[in-house]
């Protein structure tokens, strides 16, 4: 539920032209979020001695940091007096025009600038294949690496951590290059990630037991490009409307993601490792991997393009 308001608020503070870097810095939060989830519980522990505290300290410092940003966030520069960002830093998007500014209603929105959004559509679609790998790696590593790969236990937890962290200063990376490389092009960028995504996934399955050091690089490395898609494609569908819909479109595209992607990923690839092996659950993810990458082609055209109405 953070990520729509935060994606809103974003839009309105940043120009087009930085966003991949800001949104980029804004998602590491998943990546610091869940590594704090242990310190905060070790903290708990050691003031309260009751497991409750793995629950009741990381919730009392969530609401610390909803009464902070209550306290410091503004919703758009016009509230504080100022002019629209695409106005100070004169980086107007294709489009553009006054309406970007003016408030829709809720029909407005969810009709006419989210479900009538083929791009949007698309994207959605891509997050579910983005989410599927990055949950099936994530949540399988540690019973694959053991089963097949021969690890202990210890080496699979650190390997698990490692894929965790190396989205960091992957997803920071990605940013960077959109922005500056791909001149704001999400769509390419994606794909550029999502290929070799493809590349290390095929390599973490075709290694044979007995190369450790393999198997941790490219466990890590897919745990360093796949943070950057995710971002991506939550980035580019606030793009793909206008400013005051982009709640509702990245409502949208997280709700595919989280229900298609990471809910499915557990059970499909589990059934799937079931019924045909490890090599079936690899193919399943190998096929996510190509399909989020056609899905992200058919919007390459359009990338960097708000457009109330995907045309």
């Amino acid at each position: 539920m953070g990520w729509p308001p935060c994606g809103r608020t974003m839009v309105h503070w940043w120009s087009q032209k930085e966003r991949g870097r800001i949104v980029s810095t804004w998602n590491i939060a998943h990546n610091v979020g869940g590594g704090l989830i242990g310190p905060l519980f070790i903290l708990g522990m050691a003031w309260y001695n009751d497991w409750h505290s793995a629950f009741y300290v990381p919730a009392a410092v969530a609401v610390g940091v909803a009464v902070f940003a209550f306290l410091t966030m503004r919703d758009t520069p016009q509230t504080c007096g100022l002019p629209p960002i695409e106005a100070y830093k004169n980086d107007y998007p294709e489009g553009y025009d006054d309406s970007h500014e003016k408030e829709f209603s809720t029909r407005e929105i969810l009709v006419e600038h989210v479900l009538k959004n083929r791009l949007l559509w698309y994207i959605a679609l891509a997050n579910v294949f983005v989410y599927l790998l990055r949950y099936g790696v994530l949540d399988w590593a540690p019973t694959y690496l053991q089963e097949v790969k021969g690890f202990t236990v210890d080496k699979s937890s650190w390997a698990y951590f490692l894929y965790e962290w190396a989205g960091i200063p992957g997803t920071l990376l990605c940013g960077w290059l959109s922005d500056r490389l791909f001149k704001g092009n999400r769509a390419a960028t994606g794909i550029t990630f999502m290929v070799l995504v493809t590349l290390f996934t095929a390599l973490y399955w075709l290694t044979p037991p007995g190369h450790a050091m393999l198997d941790m690089f490219s466990l890590i490395a897919i745990g360093f490009l796949i943070y950057g898609p995710v971002m991506l494609i939550g980035l580019h569908a606030l793009e793909l409307v206008p400013k005051k819909a982009a709640g509702t479109a990245a409502g949208f595209t997280g709700l595919f993601g989280y229900l298609g992607g990471s809910v499915a990923a557990s059970a499909l690839v589990g059934y799937t490792v079931d019924a045909y092996g490890w090599d079936g659950g690899f193919a399943l993810l190998i096929g996510a991997c190509v399909l989020a990458i056609v899905l992200l082609a058919m919007t390459s055209r359009h990338a960097a393009r708000q457009s109330p109405t995907g045309g």
